[in-house]
C-alpha cells in the first residue's frame, strides 16, 4: 500500500518503520524544517521499551539516557520535605527503565526509517478527501497526492484530526494544569541523577541535571480554565513570569534564565478522548488519538505500541483497510482508556491546591522509601496490561 503519515515526532517514524518492514511504501510529512531534537525528559519502560529493543534502538537510547537515583521534594529554602529512591522503578521493570530527552527518542526513530521512506519537511496537510478506493490530499507545498491510507501522527494538536474528525475542542479533556519546559544552559546548581522538585499551592518547579552543564527546567501550575497558549516567545516568557511571580526556592533564577532559552515549550495538560480512531481510509495514532496527558509520562511508549499494532493489523489483513483499523481499535481501546483513567487520577494529586495538600503529598512520598510498599504501589502502575501479537 501507499501510506501517508503526517508527523515525524515519535508516533510517525515508529509507524513508518513497522510499515516499511512489512513492504508498504511510506511518505512522511513534518511541518518543522528538520527533525526535532529537543524536548523534555520522559521515562521509558514497558511494552514501548520492548518494541524499541526489537527495533535495535536500545543501545543508542541507553547511551543518551539517564538512570535516576533519587526523587527529591524541597521546601522554600531548599530543605528536604519528601522524596524517595528511584530504584523502585528498576525493580518494578527488571532494570528495563530509562529516562531520556524526548528528542533523543524522536531522532533515533527518524534515523531508523529515513532511508526507507519518503520524508517531506516543512510540509503539512491542507485538505483530505476520500472515496472507496483511496484518499486524496493537498499539501502545503502545493502538490496533490493520492494514497491508500492517511494516518495522523502529529500529537495532541493533530492537523489530520482537525481536518477529518473535527476541531480539537470536541476531543480534548483539559485536566486543569499547564506546563512549561526549557533548557537552562550552564546552570550552576546541580544534583546528578536526581529529580529535584519544589512546590507551592497550585504550582511546582523542578530541575534535572543534563550532560554538559545544562539543566532541564520543568514548571507545572494549576489553571482553572482551558487557556490559550501564546505563540510569540516573548509572550510565553511573560506568561511564566506572571504565573510564578513571588515564588521561592530557585524559581527566580529559572525565570532569569528564560531569556537565553531557545527551546521553551508551553502547553496545556490534556487528554484526547475519541469514540473512534479511524474513519474510512483515515486513521490516527499516538497522542492524536489517545493522549494520556503529559503527567502520565508514557505517551511516547503508548504511541509506539499503537504504531506496532496498527502496522501489524494491516499486515495481517493483507491490505484490507477497514477490518485492520477496526482490529487496531478493538485490541487497544480498553488498554488506552485504562492508561488515561490512571493518568487522570494522578493529575488530581500532582500539584495540590493547598498548603495542607502539599504537606500530605510530601509526607506520602516518604512511604515510597519503604521497599515493599514502593514495590507494591509503583510496580502495579508500571505494568502494561496488554498482550502484543507477534505479527511476524
Amino acid at each position: 500500500m501507499d501510506v501517508l503519515i503526517s508527523g515525524a515526532g515519535i508516533a510517525g517514524p515508529n509507524l513508518a518503520w513497522w510499515l516499511a518492514r512489512g513492504g508498504h511504501r511510506v511518505t512522511m510529512l513534518e511541518k518543522a524544517p528538520e527533525p526535532r531534537g529537543s524536548g523534555y525528559i520522559i521515562d521509558f519502560w514497558g511494552k514501548g521499551y520492548d518494541l524499541a529493543e526489537r527495533m535495535g534502538l536500545m543501545p543508542r537510547l541507553q547511551q543518551a539516557g539517564y538512570h535516576v537515583e533519587h526523587v527529591r521534594f524541597l521546601g522554600k529554602d531548599g530543605e528536604p520535605s519528601g522524596g524517595f529512591g528511584a530504584q523502585v522503578f528498576d525493580r518494578a521493570t527488571d532494570g528495563r527503565f530509562v529516562s531520556l530527552p524526548r528528542g533523543e527518542l524522536s531522532l533515533a526513530l527518524y534515523d531508523s526509517v529515513k532511508d526507507r521512506a519518503e520524508v517531506l519537511f516543512d510540509t503539512e496537510l491542507v485538505e483530505i478527501s476520500q472515496d472507496a478506493r483511496g484518499a486524496s490530499v493537498r499539501l502545503s507545498n502545493g502538490s496533490q497526492r493520492r494514497f491508500d491510507l492517511v494516518v495522523g501522527a502529529e500529537g495532541i494538536h493533530s492537523r489530520t484530526r482537525d481536518l477529518a474528525f473535527g476541531p480539537q475542542e470536541r476531543f480534548e479533556r483539559f485536566l486543569g494544569y499547564s506546563f512549561a519546559a526549557f533548557t537552562a544552559e550552564s546552570y550552576g546548581r546541580r544534583a546528578a541523577d536526581a529529580y529535584v522538585m519544589y512546590g507551592e499551592p497550585g504550582r511546582q518547579a523542578a530541575r534535572f541535571a543534563l550532560r554538559g552543564g545544562a539543566s532541564l527546567v520543568l514548571l507545572i501550575w494549576r489553571d482553572d480554565e482551558r487557556a490559550a497558549i501564546p505563540h510569540d516567545p516573548d509572550a510565553k516568557r511573560e506568561l511564566l513570569r506572571e504565573r510564578y511571580a513571588g515564588a521561592g526556592w530557585e524559581v527566580p533564577d529559572f525565570l532569569a534564565a528564560l531569556h537565553r532559552a531557545d527551546d521553551l515549550y508551553i502547553d496545556r495538560v490534556s487528554q484526547i478522548r475519541m469514540d473512534s480512531w479511524h474513519d474510512g481510509r483515515i486513521a490516527l495514532v499516538g497522542d492524536a488519538a489517545y493522549a494520556p496527558s503529559f503527567l502520565a509520562g508514557q505517551g511516547a511508549a503508548l504511541a509506539m505500541i499503537g504504531g506496532y499494532v496498527l502496522a501489524g493489523e494491516l499486515q495481517r489483513s493483507a491490505g484490507t483497510i477497514e477490518p485492520a483499523l477496526a482490529a487496531y481499535e478493538r485490541r487497544l481501546g480498553d488498554f488506552m482508556r485504562s492508561k488515561q483513567d490512571a493518568a487522570q487520577g494522578l493529575a488530581r494529586s500532582f500539584v495540590p491546591r493547598t498548603a495542607l495538600g502539599l504537606k500530605f503529598r510530601n509526607l506520602a512520598s516518604r512511604v515510597l522509601g519503604i521497599g515493599w510498599v514502593a514495590d507494591l504501589l509503583v510496580g502495579r502502575s508500571l505494568r502494561d496490561q496488554v498482550e502484543l501479537p507477534d505479527y511476524s
